[in-house]
């Protein structure tokens, strides 16, 4: 395992504080459920924010990313923009938007599990993944 410590914080950790407080509260649960079925030892913050979108450090625009960090004694981060949330459970309903909330938030544990591998991240296979996710948390819960 690249990234292995003897030392430091583990954990996955949901900040929302400002992001929108419906995607916030499913991202909670889901994240409660990801804790009892995958380990986290690097802490992940995952910070939600309340914009459409973000500047990444390049200076892309984005609504989610992932931070892996090059010295594993860094912790790794991810965010995810929420802003678009009353728009898109308007158009597809509440269930199918927080369902894509809950999506990305697989894709950035499937990024980190890359990089508690490997030390870097790919996208080949990211969405098959962050959807079996989904698929496994949908069979536990009635609603997201």
């Amino acid at each position: 395992m690249w990234a292995k410590r003897k030392s430091g914080r583990s954990g996955l950790r949901i900040r929302g504080g400002r992001g929108h407080p419906v995607v916030r509260k499913s991202l909670i649960r889901y994240a409660a459920w990801l804790r009892a079925h995958h380990e986290f030892p690097v802490r992940l913050v995952v910070y939600l924010l309340p914009s459409r979108s973000f500047s990444t450090t390049e200076g892309q625009s984005a609504v989610i990313s992932f931070f892996a960090p090059f010295d594993p004694r860094h912790e790794p981060y991810a965010r995810i923009a929420t802003g678009d949330y009353p728009a898109e459970s308007t158009k597809f309903g509440r269930d199918n938007a927080l369902a894509t909330y809950i999506h990305a938030l697989g894709r950035q544990i499937v990024h980190y599990q890359q990089w508690l591998e490997s030390g870097s991240t790919h996208n080949r296979g990211v969405d098959r993944k962050a959807s079996a996710m989904l698929r496994r948390y949908n069979r536990v819960t009635a609603r997201p």
